[in-house]
């Protein structure tokens, strides 16, 4: 599949909603419970992370979608998209400490755990549950 610009970001942004959210709501209950924190505070918290993945992957989709055009076959290779974790990550760090709300050992348990989920859902089961997605460019809609 060659995923079309519109195709990534309804990928992206759906794989936020039906991966993520839920990925955050489970993973803040342990987190609350070890920590002795407020499981709304910390819940707050991890939703804030994921718009915020989820405003800046949008930005990344557009600068990966201008240099795929520069490769021949115009899509990356599954270990190019895995390995773009560390880019997404290193921005999201900056963001967050120029926002004022520096990422702790928490947040980047919940952004790498959650980046990895919807890399293996992406390259798996989403090629089984959706095949017609593979066959549109990875659009939904």
């Amino acid at each position: 599949m060659t995923p079309t610009l519109l195709g990534r970001l309804q990928t992206r942004w759906f794989l936020l909603v039906v991966i993520g959210v839920p990925w955050t709501l489970l993973l803040m209950v342990p987190v609350a419970l070890g920590a002795g924190a407020a499981y709304l505070d910390l819940l707050v918290a991890g939703l804030r992370v994921l718009g915020l993945v989820g405003v800046l992957g949008t930005l990344w989709e557009l600068a990966y979608h201008g240099l795929m055009q520069l490769r021949w076959e115009k899509d990356w290779p599954a270990l190019f998209g895995l390995l773009t974790i560390i880019n997404e990550g290193a921005l999201l760090f900056g963001v967050t400490w120029l926002l004022g709300f520096p990422l702790d050992a928490v947040g980047w348990w919940h952004f790498v755990s959650t980046w990895l989920l919807m890399w293996v859902f992406v390259n798996g089961p989403m090629r089984v549950l959706a095949p017609r997605w593979r066959y549109r460019g990875g659009r939904l809609v």
